[in-house]
């Protein structure tokens, strides 16, 4: 049996599902982002208990064919962008399609419908989040940081940056107080 989660978009988020589970005594094989594979059947109780602590950390459980479908496009969105160290060798369309079993069209048309924004923005939205982390946190040059976030080139990242932030990615670097984006905003 699968927990579908919506809004779990880290590995804290992965530790506090699993805080919530072990409190709620629940056995699982494992807690992936977006879903976790239980042992046996949940009591009434434990559901709830499950639900409601969930709901006090800002998660949610997901039970609708569609809202499990749009969580679905968007956790394997975060897998690819954020849990990706190999350069790509499909686009993330073809990827997607193939993952979710559904034509990229109608993933995008649901997506969207749903959350305003199309896939492509959306993925363009948290790359350039995970290039900002990048950025900030590691001792990766642009170039290098293009190669593994699946840029054609350090020029498109360059551009695209300044054009969804407003600054260069080398004044990005340079600022004292950075600013991310909440992923569960995105």
């Amino acid at each position: 049996m699968k927990l579908l989660i919506k809004n779990m978009v880290s590995g804290g988020c992965m530790l506090a599902v699993n805080t919530i589970l072990s409190d709620c005594k629940v056995n699982y094989d494992e807690i992936k982002m977006g879903e976790v594979s239980l042992r046996e059947r949940l009591s009434d109780k434990q559901y709830e208990q499950i639900r409601s602590g969930l709901q006090a950390i800002g998660l949610g459980l997901i039970t609708d064919k569609r809202s499990v479908l749009i969580e679905k496009i968007r956790s394997s969105i975060l897998e690819l962008v954020y849990s990706s160290e190999e350069p790509l060798v499909k686009k993330y369309s073809c990827l997607l399609s193939e993952k979710l079993k559904y034509d990229y069209t109608y993933l995008s048309n649901v997506f969207k419908e749903a959350k305003g924004i199309c896939i492509q923005n959306y993925i363009i939205a948290h790359k350039i989040e995970r290039v900002k982390q990048l950025l900030a946190y590691s001792n990766l040059n642009l170039t290098e940081i293009s190669y593994r976030m699946n840029y054609s080139s350090v020029g498109h990242l360059a551009n695209q940056f300044k054009k969804v932030t407003g600054i260069t990615a080398r004044n990005f670097k340079q600022l004292q107080n950075k600013e991310f984006i909440p992923l569960e905003v995105l």
